[in-house]
């Protein structure tokens, strides 16, 4: 059975994380005095906070760092149920060995109701002398001011490129997968910097064969290829509507992409079109419009090639 490469190349130790190296500082430095305060962990997804939760853990209590760790992920129960059952009662339970506090960390805490936030910021208060909580969130606004104001703040940044081509090129070595270079700035292109997002992606591609290149990890991850919008968006721009139409209905009929799919990689390219500056931006206000009619329910066939009419008629405006 093959294994989840997420999991079976998590960092184990703080020093292994990488793109957070400010972040890590601070958090080694409470290993180092055996004392931290409540910590808040906001950031997009992928970009470190359960891993740092955990290497964190792992560094404090050693061996036992799992009878002194708890996780509980606040979207599953979202209610005040949560905090006054399991946080509660994992809280109350002496720590083991020679641990001066425990750990409650709270994924998705951004997901608790205000009630529940109201109830948390009480049980922080009560078990502070034993318990120290790690939420993590992807907006830290979504979490009440009072929760805020006694925890430390992290904010954690998406990978940059860099980063991201490092860690799978070392996945890729260690796994025996040959990774193309057009195949790893596939990946970096679909993760916009979510680290496990591109774990997953190279697992799935290197499952359908040894090389993964752009061919592959668009295969295999059924996403939109980039040249595939180019060349509608560049038609359209050259004033055949039809044809850009057709490219659409190809898009949508043969391989299934939803309208958001497409708005979201309309966007993408826009920037690289081969238009003036003040089209560029009549265009992207013009395809935020067709996602924002979209969400609120239009039809996408009509807003899709509505927007496509739009761009056709920037193209004549140009010529």
């Amino acid at each position: 059975m093959q294994d989840v490469w997420v999991e079976k190349y998590r960092p184990k130790k703080l020093s292994e994380v990488i793109g957070q190296k400010g972040i890590v500082e601070r958090l080694q430095a409470y290993v180092r005095t055996r004392s931290m305060p409540h910590m808040l962990f906001a950031g997009p997804a992928g970009s470190g906070k359960t891993t740092c939760a955990i290497a964190l853990a792992r560094e404090l209590y050693g061996e036992q760092w799992r009878d002194n760790f708890i996780e509980l992920n606040a979207s599953d129960e979202r209610g005040i149920d949560i905090v006054r059952g399991k946080i509660k009662d994992f809280a109350r339970a002496a720590s083991i060995g020679a641990a001066d506090f425990k750990i409650i960390f709270l994924d998705e805490a951004d997901s608790l109701t205000s009630e529940a936030q109201a109830a948390l910021r009480r049980t922080m208060e009560r078990y502070t002398q034993t318990c120290r909580f790690i939420l993590s969130c992807n907006y830290s606004s979504k979490i009440i001011e009072p929760i805020q104001s006694r925890c430390a703040v992290f904010r954690f940044k998406p990978l940059g490129e860099h980063d991201v081509k490092a860690y799978l090129k070392r996945i890729a070595s260690s796994e025996g997968v040959l990774l193309a270079e057009d195949g790893l700035e596939a990946i970096c292109s679909l993760a916009s910097g979510d680290l496990r997002k591109a774990t997953n992606i190279l697992q799935v591609a290197a499952s359908l064969g040894k090389k993964v290149d752009q061919e592959g990890v668009y295969e295999s991850t059924e996403n939109i290829r980039p040249a595939e919008i180019q060349e509608m968006l560049t038609t359209a721009l050259g004033g055949n509507f039809t044809a850009a139409r057709s490219k659409l209905d190809d898009l949508i009929a043969r391989h299934g992409f939803s309208g958001e799919d497409i708005v979201a990689g309309i966007h993408k390219a826009v920037l690289d079109l081969p238009v003036s500056e003040e089209a560029k931006i009549r265009l992207i206000d013009r395809v935020g419009e067709a996602d924002f009619r979209m969400v609120s329910g239009a039809s996408e066939r009509i807003q899709l090639e509505a927007l496509l009419a739009h761009f056709a008629h920037e193209g004549r405006k140009a010529r």
